[in-house]
C-alpha cells in the first residue's frame, strides 16, 4: 500500500506545471464554524499543510464571539473566501461556501476536525484513475480535545442499497465527491441538522459509485458540544426522512435499526460522556 501511494504521488508529481496546479483538479474545501476558536486554528492549519497544490479554502462563520474572527484574519490572505455572519446553522454555512466554490472537486471539513497532510491528494489520485467514481472516502480516528486518539471510525464500504438500510459507515471528515455531482444532486437540505451527509451520500450514490479507500485521511473530534456527542438523537429520525422521502417502507431495515438505536442510545451517549469525562480528569491530574 505504501507503495502504491508514493507511486500515486509520483503521478501527481508527473502533471505539474511550472507553477505547480496547472492539469490538476481544482479542489474547495468549505469550513463551516460557529465559537470553535478552541479548535478553529488547528482545523485551518491541517487544510492549509496539505500536499496538494492546487486548493482553494472557504471559511463560513455564523457570527462568532469567542475570537474565531481574530484566528480567521490571521489567514485571510491564504483563503479563497470567507465571510461571518449570522446563518441558521451549519447545513446552511456549508451550501453558502460552495455557492462560492470554483473546485472539480468538493469538501468540507468541520471546525473541530482535520486533514492528515496526504489526504487531498491521495483523494484526487484515485477520483482521477477512476472516473466512473463520484465519492471516495478513507478512514477517520476519533479524538479528544486535545488531539488524543481515543478510536477509529467503523468505515466500510457501502453503497446506495446499503445506505438506504441505514449502512453508512462514510466518515464524512473524509470524503471527497465530484463538483458536478453536487451541482446535480445538491445542494444539502437545509431542514436537516444532523444527517444532511447521509442525505448527500444517498443522493450521490444513485448516480454514481462511492468508494471507500482504506486510508487514515481525517481525525474526528469528540468533545462535550460536539453533536455527535450533545444531539446524535437526531440523526436516526432524520435518516428515516430521507428513507420514507424515497418510498422506503416502514417495515425496511433501516426503521428496524433506528427502533435498535433507541432503545440503545441511553446506554451509548452514557458510555461516550463517561470517557470524556475520563480524559478530562486525566487532563488535570496531568496539569
Amino acid at each position: 500500500m505504501v507503495k502504491s501511494i508514493q507511486m500515486a504521488k509520483s503521478s501527481l508529481l508527473q502533471t505539474l506545471q511550472p507553477d505547480g496546479k496547472a492539469e490538476l483538479p481544482l479542489v474547495s474545501i468549505v469550513t463551516p464554524s460557529f465559537n470553535q476558536a478552541l479548535f478553529l486554528e488547528e482545523t485551518i492549519l491541517s487544510v492549509l499543510g496539505q500536499d496538494y497544490p492546487n486548493l482553494e479554502y472557504l471559511i463560513v462563520d455564523g457570527g462568532s464571539t469567542d475570537g474565531s474572527l481574530e484566528i480567521i484574519r490571521r489567514y485571510a490572505d491564504r483563503l479563497a473566501w470567507w465571510v461571518s455572519e449570522p446563518d441558521r446553522g451549519q447545513t446552511e454555512a456549508i451550501n453558502k461556501g460552495f455557492a462560492h466554490a470554483r473546485g472539480e472537486i468538493y469538501a468540507w471539513l468541520n471546525s473541530d476536525d482535520t486533514y492528515l497532510p496526504q489526504a487531498v491528494s491521495e483523494a484526487v489520485q484515485y477520483l482521477q484513475n477512476r472516473p466512473d467514481v463520484g465519492l471516495v472516502y478513507g478512514d477517520a480516528n476519533f479524538i479528544d480535545e486535545q488531539g488524543r486518539v481515543l478510536g477509529k471510525f467503523p468505515a466500510r464500504q457501502t453503497d446506495y442499497r446499503r445506505l438506504r438500510r441505514g449502512y453508512v459507515h462514510i466518515p464524512q471528515q473524509a470524503a471527497f465527491f465530484r463538483a458536478e455531482l453536487w451541482r446535480k444532486v445538491g445542494p444539502l437540505d437545509a431542514s436537516f441538522y444532523f444527517a444532511m451527509d447521509y442525505d448527500l451520500w444517498v443522493r450521490i450514490a444513485r448516480h454514481a459509485k462511492i468508494v471507500y479507500l482504506p486510508r487514515l485521511w481525517a481525525h474526528f473530534r469528540l468533545h462535550g458540544s460536539a453533536k455527535t456527542i450533545a444531539a446524535d438523537e437526531r440523526c436516526w429520525p432524520e435518516m428515516l426522512r430521507v428513507h420514507y422521502r424515497d418510498g422506503g417502507s416502514s417495515f425496511a431495515i433501516i426503521v428496524w435499526k433506528s427502533w435498535l438505536r433507541r432503545l440503545a442510545a441511553p446506554y451509548l451517549r452514557w458510555k461516550r460522556r463517561r470517557l470524556l469525562n475520563r480524559l478530562g480528569e486525566g487532563n488535570r491530574l496531568d496539569t
